[in-house]
C-alpha cells in the first residue's frame, strides 16, 4: 500500500509544471539616419526592474502625479553590442544590413543555447518623414521566453 500512494505521489508531482516562465526582451536600433551619422545597438539589459515601483493608479479621487525618479528607473547595468547604420555616405549600404543580420542571428543563437526561447518579434520605425527629414530609426523588440 505505500509502495502505491508513494507512486501516485509522484506521478501526481510529474504533472504539475512547478516553474514559471520568464521573459527577457532584447530591442535592436538601427539607425535610418543619411550619411551614417547614427548609431545603432542591440541593448540587453543586466539588471531586472519591478514595474510596480513606478507605477501609479489615478482615480477621480486621487489623480495624485507619478513621482518616480528617472535616474531611479534607468538601468546602469546592460549589454550594448555596435551594429552598422544602414546608410553611408553613398546611400543605403546592403553590406552594412547583412552584417546586422548576422550579428543580431548570433545574438538569437546565443540566447536559444542558454534555453530561451524566441516567442514574438515585434518592430516599428520612427521618422519625421517631412520635408529635409534627416532623422529616423528602425526598432525591433526580440522577446525570449524560458521555463
Amino acid at each position: 500500500m505505500k509502495k502505491l500512494l508513494f507512486f501516485a505521489f509522484i506521478l501526481c508531482l510529474s504533472t504539475v509544471d512547478l516553474s514559471a516562465q520568464q521573459f527577457k526582451v532584447i530591442t535592436s536600433v538601427e539607425s535610418i539616419v543619411p550619411n551614417g551619422l547614427g548609431r545603432s545597438r542591440i541593448i540587453s539589459a543586466n539588471e531586472e526592474k519591478d514595474y510596480k515601483e513606478y507605477t501609479s493608479t489615478q482615480t477621480e479621487e486621487d489623480n495624485t502625479r507619478n513621482k518616480s525618479k528617472r535616474g531611479d528607473i534607468r538601468v546602469k547595468g546592460f549589454d550594448e553590442t555596435k551594429l552598422l547604420n544602414f546608410y553611408n555616405i553613398g546611400g543605403i549600404r546592403f553590406q552594412n544590413i547583412a552584417a546586422n543580420d548576422a550579428i543580431i542571428t548570433s545574438k538569437i543563437n546565443a540566447m536559444v543555447k542558454e534555453g530561451w526561447e524566441l516567442a514574438f518579434v515585434t518592430s516599428a520605425v520612427e521618422s519625421e518623414a517631412g520635408k529635409g527629414d534627416g532623422k529616423g530609426i528602425f526598432i525591433t523588440r526580440y522577446i525570449f521566453k524560458k521555463k
